[in-house]
């Protein structure tokens, strides 16, 4: 028992010292680890599949509100990053800078990718000419380099993941409900319904709104620490960066005019929000929708058992597999209290435990990391007729993790 508990006591208290906690579950559950390359993470697989599953909820509302996706590239001329003032200052202190190519210097130094309106607007005064070109409506998955002089794993690093959309659009009104739209029915959505995290709406100041926004709309999440963490942003470019790259469009009235824009992202930070609202003294608590395995399988093997509680298991993983996420733990050299305690420091929503004396009387232990309840499921609920446990428990996976009560819907936006 003291083995199976060791890596526990490796991991801090929560209530005492939050911020090492923190970085101990993200390490310890291997999400996440640092580098050689200061201010740098390598996501780890683990942590990576936790990402590709928010990503795909993420990315399937913001398809279904008509936007597509596309790559823009990582470098940008520097000439491009001046030509909106407010812009290149609020960001110049975190921009990384290419000035060679191989030994040869280049004429004209490249920004590593802070954000991508320059070389996105560079190209949408291009692309647009007439009134029948709007609305552009791009999304683009890419990574983002700022350089960052305290940084903490998936919070605030120098190089992280995002998703940033970018709008182009005929009036001020049209780009404001984008604005809102992805506020409210893509961020909210997804993470109040996919991530289980309530979140407050609200809009920044003129102080802390996007370098050359005309206005900025921020989700702000209550981590368990009391501390507040921003979960995304939204904002109406207005014609600023129009005017700066003479994005012009000639109107029905044959006018040419300048074109209203939005733009908008959400980072990897969200998975650091999920350490933080779910995680408890004992690691990760994973919301099901996004969890890189729903459901644990830990077989409890004897050499004269082994052959037959693995191919029940093996039998249990080929029936739920069709609609869940399930793996089987068959490592060598681990207790079953170890493999227990580490899908629970994993966050697994659902952990399936089968012995002999299970197989004997015909029933296997079930325990959700949620609640940490124990429940004797029958062997015979496991078939391709009924896919079903007892009091529907593995039909609770898909849907919202049990959170807290997030906050009513109707809240009027707020200035922070």
């Amino acid at each position: 028992m003291e083995k199976d508990m060791e890596f526990v006591k490796e991991i801090a208290s929560k209530e005492k010292n939050f911020p090492q906690w923190y970085v101990d579950v993200v390490r310890k559950a291997e999400l996440a680890d640092y580098t050689t390359i200061k201010g740098c993470m390598v996501i780890r697989p683990y942590g990576y599949g936790l990402w590709e599953n928010m990503q795909a909820g993420l990315d399937r509302r913001i398809k279904e509100t008509g936007h597509k996706n596309a790559y823009f590239p990582l470098f940008i001329p520097e000439s491009l990053l001046k030509k909106e003032a407010e812009h290149v200052e609020g960001f110049a202190p975190e921009v990384a800078w290419v000035t060679h190519g191989g030994s040869q210097k280049l004429e004209e130094r490249m920004a590593i990718r802070p954000t991508s309106e320059a070389i996105i607007c560079s190209l949408y005064s291009k692309w647009v000419r007439s009134w029948r070109d709007l609305p552009i409506l791009l999304n683009q998955w890419v990574n983002i380099v700022r350089w960052e002089k305290v940084t903490r794993l998936f919070l605030r690093t120098t190089e992280f993941l995002w998703q940033e959309g970018h709008t182009a659009h005929k009036t001020g009104r049209e780009a404001e409900i984008e604005t809102l739209k992805i506020l409210y029915r893509v961020y909210r959505d997804y993470i109040e319904k996919d991530l289980a995290i309530p979140v407050i709406l609200g809009r920044k100041t003129e102080k802390e709104k996007f370098a050359g926004a005309l206005h900025t709309y921020t989700l702000e999440a209550l981590m368990s620490d009391g501390k507040m963490l921003q979960a995304g942003t939204s904002h109406n470019l207005g014609q600023n960066f129009a005017k700066a790259f003479n994005i012009k469009y000639l109107d029905e009235d044959q006018q040419e005019k300048y074109v209203w824009q939005t733009s908008w992202g959400t980072t990897t930070r969200l998975v650091g929000a999920l350490v933080m609202v779910h995680g408890d003294e004992r690691g990760l608590k994973l919301p099901p929708k996004v969890a890189p395995v729903q459901v644990i399988i830990v077989p409890i093997m004897f050499d004269k058992t082994k052959k037959e509680v693995l191919g029940k298991a093996e039998s249990i993983r080929t029936i739920l597999k069709e609609d869940f996420r399930v793996e089987i733990d068959t490592r060598d050299g681990y207790t079953p209290g170890w493999k227990f305690n580490e899908w629970e420091m994993k966050g697994v929503p659902l952990r399936l435990e089968i012995g002999p004396k299970d197989m004997a009387q015909g029933q296997a232990m079930l325990v959700r990391r949620d609640t940490g309840e124990k429940i004797n499921g029958m062997m015979s609920i496991f078939n391709r007729e009924t896919k079903m446990v007892p009091i529907g428990l593995i039909h609770t996976i898909p849907g919202p993790h049990i959170a807290p009560k997030i906050a009513p819907k109707t809240k009027p936006i707020r200035t922070f």
